[in-house]
């Protein structure tokens, strides 16, 4: 769970002692059976409360304080928002990983990987159309290269013997080829798009060509 930090600050109890004394002080010396000495027993108090709260501030702390759940997205769409959350919960495991293993090579590419399958996830809701390619790497791409890094995360606190450090290395050596492939999958999904685009701008070039907009053919005072 992700935190923020914030500042706590814990009041000193040394204003209400300094009132509790004025109080003591004036019940045993000082007259209390009319209106005003009441009332100005009140107003010394006050003063007095104030006074040690700026003399005696409290202590200041800095405590972690969990950062709220964000909204889970709905698309309206069954299907996508189930993928959605699971998305969500793949990209929570990555970043924790990420967290958690020490190489800072290592750590970079997670974080990359992570970054990648969030915006793979995320896809999907302005292209619903893109949710079977989105599956099908939430089916095996995913759950493989978490379970590398889960390894990797493992084993990492285990003693450097030759099957530990051959493991960790043919780990390590995959993921640059793994960051390469997410990038690619990443690009893959805006291909219906690139081409909805490119059928757009040969339509409007048609258009402008047609009404003698393009080329020596365009008028400027027309």
């Amino acid at each position: 769970m992700s935190c923020t930090k914030k500042t706590v600050v814990k009041r000193s109890a040394v204003p209400i002692y300094g009132v509790a004394a004025v109080w003591a002080i004036w019940c045993l010396a000082l007259p209390i059976y009319s209106l005003w000495h009441f009332l100005l027993l009140i107003a010394v108090s006050v003063g007095i409360y104030f006074a040690l709260s700026k003399l005696f501030p409290g202590k200041k702390t800095v405590v972690d304080v969990p950062a709220p759940e964000p909204e889970p997205v709905s698309t309206g769409n069954a299907e996508a928002d189930a993928l959605l959350r699971e998305g969500e919960l793949a990209v929570k495991e990555l970043r924790r990983l990420g967290t958690s293993i020490r190489e800072p090579s290592v750590r970079s590419r997670v974080e990359e990987i992570a970054s990648l399958t969030d915006k793979i996830f995320k896809d999907i809701i302005e292209d619903p159309e893109d949710i079977p390619q989105v599956k099908r790497f939430a089916g095996y791409y995913l759950p493989t290269t978490m379970k590398l890094l889960n390894a990797y995360d493992r084993m990492s606190g285990e003693g450097a013997g030759e099957n530990v450090s051959g493991t960790l290395k043919r780990i390590e050596d995959i993921l640059d080829t793994t960051v390469a492939a997410y990038r690619k999958e990443y690009d893959h999904l805006f291909a219906n798009e690139a081409m909805d685009i490119d059928t757009d701008i040969t339509v409007l070039e048609s258009m402008l060509k047609r009404e003698g907009l393009t080329g020596k053919d365009f008028d400027v005072k027309r």
